[in-house]
């Protein structure tokens, strides 16, 4: 369970204001305690995050979850499952919807 695929991802997620620890704005190179509280916003999720541990050098994706324990409540993972249902698949190569379609595209959507 990391946080974000990257180091790129995350400082660029920082700087963007979406990463909070203990209520304040993180910069890149925020130095984490044992304790806190980190809240990171990847829309439409708020996700967070308490720090049981620090390490003292980088780990495996695979055992982060010893050094860091989810608290982000059910409801707001709930809001990863209604996005999904308003994704409308068509089939690859064929072309862009006609008007019809695209009405009825809205309709289920909600939008018309």
């Amino acid at each position: 369970m990391r946080i974000f695929k990257t180091r790129a991802l995350a400082t660029d997620a920082c700087r963007h204001g979406r990463v909070l620890v203990n209520g304040l704005p993180a910069k890149p190179s925020r130095e984490l305690r044992s304790g806190s509280k980190v809240t990171v916003r990847k829309p439409p999720v708020l996700y967070s995050y308490k720090v049981k541990e620090i390490v003292e050098k980088r780990v495996s994706a695979k055992i982060v979850d010893q050094y860091l324990e989810d608290q982000t409540s059910l409801e707001e993972l709930d809001k990863l499952k209604v996005n999904d249902t308003f994704f409308f698949k068509r089939e690859r190569g064929t072309g862009r919807p006609t008007k019809k379609e695209r009405r009825e595209i809205d309709k289920l959507k909600g939008q018309g």
